[in-house]
């Protein structure tokens, strides 16, 4: 059997396959996050563009009809009464590729994730001694 999955090697690789209007949205939230999260690094992860900062902090993907948003459950829970007009579930959001998507939303919930993997990492660290 042939495996015909698309592999990644990078998020410019990624973004690239996708129209100019979408290229757009991916590189402003891409921009959006390195901004918010400057020490964070880039890597493909589940071949989608992720930002690693002491783990995983977010991911995003394009989808049809829109952008999927991935900053674990606790980035979703924290926000959840300013998330009530987007689709989501347990760890993702749907941001309407039709609509501007909300980068004050996504820069908050993203320096709430660096917080977390920062605590997260400290905690680890105390551990080890």
């Amino acid at each position: 059997m042939k495996d015909d999955k698309i592999v990644y090697g990078s998020i410019d690789e990624y973004i690239s396959g996708f129209s100019p209007e979408v290229q757009d949205i991916l590189q402003t939230l891409r921009h959006v996050i390195q901004e918010t999260a400057p020490e964070a690094k880039e890597k493909i992860s589940y071949q989608m563009p992720t930002f690693d900062f002491h783990g995983n902090l977010v991911h995003f993907a394009a989808f049809k009809k829109h952008i999927g948003f991935y900053p674990a459950p606790s980035g979703i829970q924290a926000f959840q009464d300013e998330l009530k007009e987007y689709h989501k579930s347990k760890g993702t959001l749907q941001f309407p590729i039709d609509q501007p998507l909300p980068y004050d939303l996504i820069r908050r919930i993203v320096q709430y994730r660096v917080q977390q993997n920062l605590e997260k990492a400290e905690s680890k660290a105390k551990k080890k001694r």
